[in-house]
């Protein structure tokens, strides 16, 4: 029996940060929001774990920072560089302007279930697992609905406006027939998780030598790993072996040698390939992109998710009334795009930079490293390292939630 027809205001296609966080807000303001999550539970390993200080604020202006913090999460207060031989420490985040002067490291499963419960407290919140999108739904050259594909068959989701929120290899910015830059990547990454000691180092670091480059980041009973590799080069990785990569982790950092047989197969190994791509127009009418959906961020500094999440609270604080007073019009999907194109623009231009004058050059060598000397001044004065802090944790524009609470309204 086919899917009864929805009727709503707002469809948001994808269950990520961006599109559960805007069901939230919106519903949270009375307006009637389905979210389509195309799995059946938010379990994916190795998704972006990083939650900084600009979202944590923003759970405490919605009075749910206390509630959010009893997860379990590790916090990441400095992050340490090791370029070669010496160590150096380049970011501090204990003096920023924020409640909280850390990164919360948190499974994304643990944070998007904790945004749906929070929305499912809203009777006009709507999350439909195992609904994927599959198409949008055009009149007069406008974006009416979306078509999904269920378990049950095909389901027909009329919408005032739509939203595309499902990430980087969106089906919604492709039927839209968005046109994009892709600013190209000179790596891809390698994750993987080793045991964790209580006599090994706390911190959460970077290491880099020649012709090799790995973050690992300190997740309490295991090391979350991220192994560089240049573009397109896990053909020749998997050529090498098992074994081969495996030494070189142990190179990288010794301390892992009696644990590194975890590492049983390539099945324990993730490969995340790295696009750094922007649309050159967000929206059409009735519809608009966020988060990767509109610009695919680099994993350098881990800010893809905050990045989406600040898209979905500018989103929802510009359409929150327009949407329930059923006067929402082109000109504020523009002001959203506008709004947020700023900060984009500026975090990708320093993406590429990382990517072009430091990890292009490592990978592609082979000489002794030396610390450059930024690096250096950094962990030479402790105050510069606020510098870096503050632009990792907080960013260029942070949002704030405007959009109002109707059941602390009643």
């Amino acid at each position: 029996m086919p899917n009864a027809p929805i009727t709503t205001t707002c469809c948001v296609a994808g269950g990520g940060p961006a599109g559960v966080m805007l069901g939230f807000l919106l519903a949270r303001a009375g307006i009637n929001v389905v979210v389509l999550e195309k799995h059946a539970d938010f379990f994916r390993d190795f998704r972006g774990d990083t939650i900084h200080p600009s979202t944590l604020e923003l759970m405490y202006e919605l009075g749910l920072l206390d509630e959010f913090l009893k997860l379990p999460h590790q916090k990441v207060e400095s992050l340490t560089a090791q370029i070669g031989d010496e160590r150096l420490r380049v970011v501090d985040l204990t003096h920023l302007p924020t409640r909280c002067k850390y990164i919360a490291l948190m499974p994304q499963w643990d944070f998007l279930n904790f945004l749906a419960r929070q929305g499912q407290r809203y009777k006009t919140f709507d999350l439909h697992m195992r609904t994927e999108a599959t198409d949008l739904i055009e009149e007069a050259s406008r974006i009416v609905g979306v078509r999904a594909r269920t378990p049950d068959g095909e389901l027909s989701i009329r919408a005032d406006l739509v939203v595309g929120a499902d990430g980087r290899h969106s089906t919604v910015r492709d039927k839209a027939g968005f046109i994009g830059n892709d600013y190209g990547a000179p790596m891809d990454v390698l994750w993987f998780r080793l045991p964790r000691k209580e006599s090994d180092d706390a911190e959460t670091f970077g290491h880099v030598e020649a012709a090799t480059m790995m973050i690992m980041l300190n997740r309490g009973d295991y090391w979350q790993c991220a192994f560089v590799i240049p573009k397109g080069g896990i053909d020749q990785i998997k050529a090498a072996g098992l074994d081969a990569l495996r030494r070189r982790v142990v190179a990288m950092s010794p301390f892992l040698a009696d644990r590194i047989a975890e590492l049983k197969t390539w099945d324990d190994i993730k490969l995340l390939s790295v696009a750094v791509d922007r649309l050159r127009q967000w929206w059409r009418p009735g519809l608009i992109c966020i988060g990767d959906a509109a610009h695919a961020m680099s994993p350098i500094g881990g800010v893809g998710v905050n990045l989406a999440i600040q898209d979905a609270v500018a989103a929802a604080n510009r359409l929150a009334g327009p949407l329930k007073a059923g006067t929402a019009s082109d000109a504020d999907l523009a002001a959203i795009q506008a709004r947020r194109m700023l900060p984009v623009r500026f975090t990708q231009a320093f993406q590429l930079a990382v990517q072009n004058q430091v990890i292009r050059p490592v990978l592609s060598g082979a000489q002794t490293l030396k610390p450059p000397l930024p690096l250096k001044l950094l962990n030479a004065v402790p105050l510069l390292r606020r510098i870096p802090g503050r632009f990792l944790a907080v960013g260029i524009r942070p949002e704030h939630i405007r959009t109002p609470d109707v059941l602390a309204a009643s």
